[in-house]
């Protein structure tokens, strides 16, 4: 940051600061230039002095009427446009004002300050320093930048401007100096409005022209003459960004207008801890705190992201004034994610002095269409009156197909935006794989019904906007053996260590492995654990065994598939990126009570089965099975995985090589879930007060039959559990009849609750998700020889028309509605930016 003594940048600045500096004081032999006194008239000599005094003499009288003649003097600054730049500040009684000073400093082409005032601050035996040395303390002590007496105007001197209220007007109106800004002022400011001290401008107030600097501020040079970065006072992410140098995240350090003690004032930079911010849900953390990481959908406060230094590349050299307008509507967003946040709103919060306040104010619309678009305000349920976005980012039509979680995302996020969408979806409901049933008394999902990982997770966004509380799930979970044992902790947590080991060098192994070299996971953990019994000695015992294949049969679980199908080197591609972290969470009203109130509004056709799409003209043809045809500029495809493999819907031309490649490079995993309702609680005593308990198989062949029990009412009064079929056991049930499936599962229950009676259970279902038609499958998987890149292959439009979503099209968050969800998200702001 420049100095106040070499802002210029040029040699005569730099010697006009020394001399400053050596004592002699800038306003000394001006007072007679500036107030006009001294006059032009040449006094006759009566006296002949010698030859060589005489010539300097009227060398001398020459220059003093050459200055009084000069009563004007030009900003220094290059470029800039003030030829008679005028003193906003008016602290010295000798002001220059309007007059000449023999420096002026610039802050904006339009606001410069004299060399008469800068001496009233900076001078010690002056008035002002007081005043400036208070502030200093206070700039210092909180914020990292330089203090200089440039900023002390800017933050402290600057008057503010302000916008009227008013439709038909919307002129700009400078306020006097006393006057402090407000946000409740800012949204209720009228032109002409006598409030105390605000200036008026005549009976007709809103017809008196608008001040010529202001329509300067939109061209796009003045921000480049901008000598300091606006910094917000009272903004509403200062709560969130306390840990922060104010000044590094776009905010004053000088604190806000109601300031608190300097102690309280100043932050602690090194921690890691959220703040507490009341009325806030507490899964709402959008900004990383110093020294943390890796948590999804969060944002460095002092840092643009590369998508925002693509959208925005005039702020990439000083980001600041993008970085104050970004926190500030992310913070306004989260405060209060149940109203749409309009530019309006978030502009009466932007308080900051001087013409920069009018370029924040136009530079918002931008910033708040960019992070609508993105999906990172005004999302999830929100219902809104008119489009969102302008319309030169709405697509004219747009057909989706599947009315699963990304179908409904990006529908309900382009029509928003104001794009016309229809949804075609195949089966005779809406929801996809997710699908709640009440059959049992309570709702049990018989496809998705947790989430992983809360913080910053848009289900639990949407969840906050609809009022709907989730159960949090302890940590705890008992080991039940059959026979009815409860499992040492301690060989649990022992076999927990050992398999995490086992992961862990398959980790390192894979680091200098291609995708030829890939191998299957179960080899490679058969290999490693073979490896570390004959090095170590160690032999397991047979407890100890049983407790490993349940901690394979959760692996089994998270991959929805067998280990011999699943890759080795990129088994957990997505743990290379930020995950959600925070609570596990239990929907006990379920994911259909989101998805339905995402699907009210749009137009969606069940029943409508879609065999072909045709993208070889300007339009797009989308054709049913039942011969319906329509067209469309662009249509997504949100359909599972395994129908894109089994080609249920022929693409006319065919799919890229590329594409087809990566389809078929991922598994489509299956999971099969059994819910049983009993008359009674029967395992409340023996679970005391656990969310659910696992079952510790008798042996490797009998691994992912019902290995965790989960119960569907915690806390409450209905006897509900709820248990899941994975890896082998999964082709194991898949030719059983319901009722020989809940007869095992209630055998199994009998002898993990040996010592007492477990009743006839009154009611029960069970998925054939295998054999649902329009699904196929669970969710997806890295089959061995493939890669996550796969994911981002699927994720790829063809030819700007033929746009693809869906959990296995995201790459961070595959497997989850969360990630189908955002990938629903990412295609709706794709199609709006082209």
């Amino acid at each position: 940051m420049l100095s106040d003594a070499d802002y210029s940048g040029n040699a005569s600045g730099a010697r006009r600061a020394k001399k400053r500096s050596s004592g002699e004081s800038p306003g000394d032999g001006q007072t007679l230039r500036s107030s006009g006194r001294q006059t032009n008239v040449r006094v006759k000599r009566t006296n002949n002095p010698p030859p060589g005094q005489s010539k300097r003499k009227a060398t001398d009288t020459e220059e003093e009427d050459d200055q009084s003649e000069k009563k004007y003097r030009k900003c220094e600054k290059a470029g800039c446009s003030a030829t008679y730049p005028v003193c906003f500040a008016s602290a010295s009684d000798r002001c220059a004002k309007n007059g000449y000073t023999s420096r002026w400093y610039h802050l904006s082409c339009g606001e410069h300050f004299c060399n008469e005032c800068f001496d009233h601050y900076y001078r010690s035996h002056k008035d002002g320093y007081e005043t400036f040395a208070a502030w200093k303390k206070v700039w210092t002590s909180n914020g990292k930048s330089e203090p200089s007496l440039k900023a002390f105007m800017a933050d402290q001197q600057l008057p503010f401007w302000v916008q009227c209220t008013k439709p038909d007007c919307r002129k700009w109106r400078q306020l006097t100096k006393e006057i402090q800004l407000t946000a409740s002022l800012a949204a209720t400011y009228r032109c002409g409005m006598k409030f105390n001290n605000i200036k008026t401008e005549g009976p007709d107030h809103c017809s008196q022209p608008e001040d010529l600097r202001v329509a300067e501020v939109t061209d796009s040079w003045w921000h480049s003459m901008l000598i300091l970065p606006p910094l917000f006072k009272d903004s509403p992410a200062s709560p969130f960004l306390a840990a922060y140098y104010p000044d590094c995240v776009g905010m004053s350090p000088s604190g806000s207008s109601s300031t608190v003690s300097l102690s309280e004032m100043r932050a602690d930079h090194c921690r890691a801890i959220q703040p507490q911010i009341p009325g806030l849900c507490p899964y709402f953390q959008p900004f990383y705190q110093p020294n943390e990481c890796g948590k999804a959908l969060c944002v460095r406060p002092d840092m643009m992201e590369l998508d925002e230094l693509y959208e925005f590349p005039e702020f990439s050299r000083d980001p600041t004034m993008y970085l104050a307008l970004r926190n500030l509507i992310l913070a306004s967003w989260h405060r209060n994610c149940k109203e749409v946040l309009t530019s309006q709103k978030c502009a009466e919060n932007i308080i900051v002095r001087g013409l920069v306040r009018v370029r924040c104010v136009q530079e918002m619309d931008r910033v708040l269409h960019f992070m609508t678009r993105k999906g990172l305000i005004n999302t999830g349920v929100l219902a809104v009156k008119r489009p969102l976005l302008p319309e030169r980012y709405c697509s004219r039509n747009v057909i989706i197909i599947g009315a699963g979680a990304s179908g409904l995302a990006a529908a309900r996020q382009l029509q928003n935006f104001g794009t016309q969408v229809m949804v075609l979806e195949a089966r005779e409901r809406i929801g996809g794989r997710v699908w709640d049933d009440t059959s049992l008394g309570v709702n049990v999902g018989r496809g998705a019904q947790i989430v992983n990982g809360c913080v910053n997770n848009p289900i639990a966004l949407m969840c906050e906007q609809m009022g709907i509380k989730m159960h949090k799930l302890g940590e705890r979970c008992d080991l039940f053996q059959e026979g009815g044992q409860v499992t040492d902790p301690a060989i649990d947590k022992r076999m927990d260590f050992h398999f995490n080991a086992i992961l862990d060098v398959v980790s390192e192994w894979r680091k200098d492995k291609s995708q030829h070299q890939d191998t299957p996971l179960k080899e490679k953990v058969q290999e490693v654990k073979k490896n570390f019994l004959q090095e170590s000695g160690i032999q397991f015992s047979e407890l100890e065994e049983k407790v490993l294949q349940f901690h394979l049969s959760n692996l089994e679980y998270a991959c929805g598939s067998t280990l011999d199908q699943v890759s080795a080197r990129s088994w957990d591609h997505n743990e290379f990126f930020a995950q959600f972290s925070g609570d596990h969470t239990l929907l006990t009203k379920g994911y259909s009570v989101l998805l339905h109130n995402l699907g009210e509004g749009l137009n969606i056709r069940t029943k409508c089965p879609v065999q072909a799409i045709d993208y070889s003209g300007d339009v797009v043809k989308v054709t049913s099975s039942n011969g319906s045809q329509w067209t469309a500029h662009k249509v997504l495809v949100t359909v599972p995985l395994t129908l894109l493999q089994k080609n249920v819907i022929q693409f006319n031309p065919p799919l890229p090589e590329r594409k087809l490649k990566a389809i078929h490079s991922l598994g489509a995993g299956i999971i099969e879930k059994i819910a049983l309702q009993f008359p009674y609680r029967f395992w409340d005593n023996k679970i005391q007060g656990a969310d659910y308990f696992g079952h510790i198989p008798p042996g490797p062949e009998k691994r992912g039959m019902f290995s965790v029990f989960y119960d569907m009412n915690p806390q409450g009064k209905q006897a509900v559990l709820m248990s899941v079929i994975t890896g082998d056991a999964v082709a194991a049930v898949r030719d059983m009849e319901d009722k020989e499936v809940v007869d095992e599962c209630v055998k199994v229950l009998r002898e993990l609750y040996k010592e007492q009676e477990v009743p006839e259970p009154l009611n029960f279902f069970v998925t054939h998700w295998s054999k649902d038609m329009w699904s196929q499958m669970s969710y997806s998987f890295v089959k061995t020889g493939g890669s996550g890149e796969a994911y981002d292959i699927l994720a790829e439009d063809v030819q700007g028309k033929v746009f693809f979503a869906g959990e296995a099209t995201n790459r961070h968050f595959p497997q989850t509605v969360t990630g189908a969800y955002l990938s629903g998200v990412r295609e709706a702001s794709k199609m709006s930016a082209m």
